[in-house]
């Protein structure tokens, strides 16, 4: 277990818990052996990180998030307060479905609102947005903004996490960064 880490007293890690250099980790959570967190994570209050999920570096996990095997999460990606990710489909308390956990993947820098349900098997691609209380139960196209339940497509996003709006010639421009972005059919790109 790498030490250079800041972990408060009340918070349980598991010999085997891979935990990168420069990441905090608060109040009651629970770390267990086969996690690996990357490079200045900041880990809330009352999360629990299974084994065999795998944070990128500069990942932010808000209070109250149980991240359960499977999930996987690129760099500076958010997660936002109470929301949830599942692992199995159909899960029964009488039926061990163990071998049937599905991996959740959620691409750089994209964010997950405050008490969004992200269902197991998916892929939330790059950037995207996905709005508090959304329920995701497919596939989101990079930059992709989310809402409702179940979650509908409802815009684009910058990676500075602005809603982008297309001009005649599909090109929309971020109000913080500048960044070009250019929509070609059901997809964006950033151009430089």
């Amino acid at each position: 277990m790498n030490s250079s880490f800041f972990a408060h007293p009340t918070a349980v890690i598991d010999p085997g818990a891979d935990i990168g250099a420069g990441t905090a980790i608060w109040h009651f959570s629970h770390l267990m052996p086969g996690c690996k967190t990357g490079r200045n994570c900041s880990i809330g209050q009352n999360v629990v990180i299974m084994p065999e999920v795998v944070l990128g570096d500069n990942v932010k996990v808000q209070n109250n998030v149980s991240l359960y095997t499977g999930v996987i999460c690129e760099d500076d990606v958010f997660l936002g307060p109470s929301c949830v990710f599942t692992n199995v489909i159909n899960p029964r308390s009488s039926i061990i479905r163990k071998h049937e956990y599905m991996q959740t993947y959620v691409g750089k820098g994209a964010t997950i609102g405050a008490n969004a349900t992200i269902l197991c098997g998916h892929r939330i691609g790059a950037y995207a947005f996905i709005g508090a209380g959304a329920v995701v139960t497919k596939d989101v196209p990079a930059y992709a903004l989310m809402l409702g339940n179940p979650a509908r497509h409802a815009g684009w996003m910058s990676e500075h996490g602005h809603r982008l709006h297309f001009n005649e010639e599909r090109i929309a421009v971020c109000k913080e960064s500048r960044q070009k972005y250019q929509l070609t059919g059901n997809s964006i790109s950033r151009i430089d």
